[in-house]
């Protein structure tokens, strides 16, 4: 066996090389016509069809409420805190959606989840779109933790476990009505951002998970994984940018609103992924070409800069 590890490692890459240099220039192509073909269909209409929204208290989620609300569609809106989702549900329906109902739940507790899940359908008797969106940061230095790495607990069960959860009940009801899901992972799963290890490590998580379950569902359920960039929020001004002193600094903080249509125009298109804002996806190519160089500008970024940022603070 060892010696066809050896033959596969002295052949097989020049063989790729080989091949990717015959068969990028037709694949692009085929993705050009592709998008062709995309722009001159219909793209899905969501009006009167039921989204379920995770973590649609504030941030990206509650804008994507008002988006699909934009649309006509029916909305189930999950997230902690009840009195935030009241007024996102009364602003929803202000601007559209004939029909939503909110349901306080924790998404890292299994049976919140099949609750928000049973809930909606027994409200709207279906399920059409689930997001997953909700999420939490802590920003810190791996050795920052000492002792208490217990405390990072909460950021895979909400970040990675919370969007299982609501997909493992919500499948069924997706299967019926051939729906979607919407998995917001982040930018994150691919660059490697110091002082967020085990935020970029569930990004990274719910990003592989939903790739896989891409591939056991076909064209049965439909799912567009989006990893957007900074992005204006609570998570990105009060969990990360303030934590690490750079929220004084002219970072490109796309607005919320932007993010939002993008990520439902992309899904009513039947994007698989969506990095947003797009000019992210170069430092997706960096990493692949120019890993060390990557590496170095983000210690230099997220590290030497806010320290000294702190050093002068003090």
């Amino acid at each position: 066996m060892d010696f066809i590890h050896d033959l596969l490692n002295i052949t097989l890459i020049p063989a790729t090389f080989f091949a990717f240099l015959l068969l990028v220039p037709p694949f692009y192509v085929f993705k050009f016509l592709s998008s062709l073909f995309k722009s001159s269909k219909t793209d899905e209409s969501v009006a009167g069809k039921v989204v379920l929204i995770t973590g649609a208290s504030s941030g990206i989620g509650e804008e994507l409420a008002y988006e699909y609300a934009r649309r006509g569609a029916c909305l189930a809106l999950v997230a902690r805190r009840e009195d935030r989702l009241r007024s996102v549900l009364d602003k929803a329906l202000q601007l559209g959606s004939p029909d939503a109902i909110i349901i306080p739940a924790d998404v890292s507790n299994i049976q919140d989840s099949q609750k928000f899940v049973d809930k909606t359908i027994n409200h709207f008797g279906q399920l059409d779109h689930l997001v997953n969106n909700a999420g939490i940061m802590q920003a810190k230095l791996f050795e920052e933790y000492s002792d208490k790495l217990s405390d990072l607990a909460p950021i895979m069960d909400v970040n990675f476990w919370g969007s299982v959860y609501a997909a493992h009940f919500a499948v069924p009801h997706l299967r019926k009505s051939r729906g979607k899901i919407v998995v917001i992972s982040s930018t994150a799963a691919w660059y490697p951002t110091p002082r967020m290890s085990f935020y970029n490590a569930s990004k990274a998580a719910i990003l592989s998970f939903f790739e896989t379950l891409r591939a056991e569902f076909g064209a049965d359920i439909r799912i567009t994984i989006v990893t957007p960039g900074f992005i204006k929020s609570e998570i990105v001004d009060h969990q990360f940018l303030s934590q690490i002193h750079m929220n004084t600094l002219p970072l490109p903080v796309e607005s919320t609103e932007r993010c939002a249509k993008a990520i439902v125009k992309s899904t009513c298109r039947g994007d698989i992924y969506r990095i947003e804002p797009s000019w992210m996806r170069t430092g997706v190519w960096t990493k692949w070409y120019f890993a060390a160089a990557l590496e170095w500008c983000f210690h230099f970024l997220f590290v030497k800069i806010p320290a000294k940022v702190a050093k002068r603070n003090q």
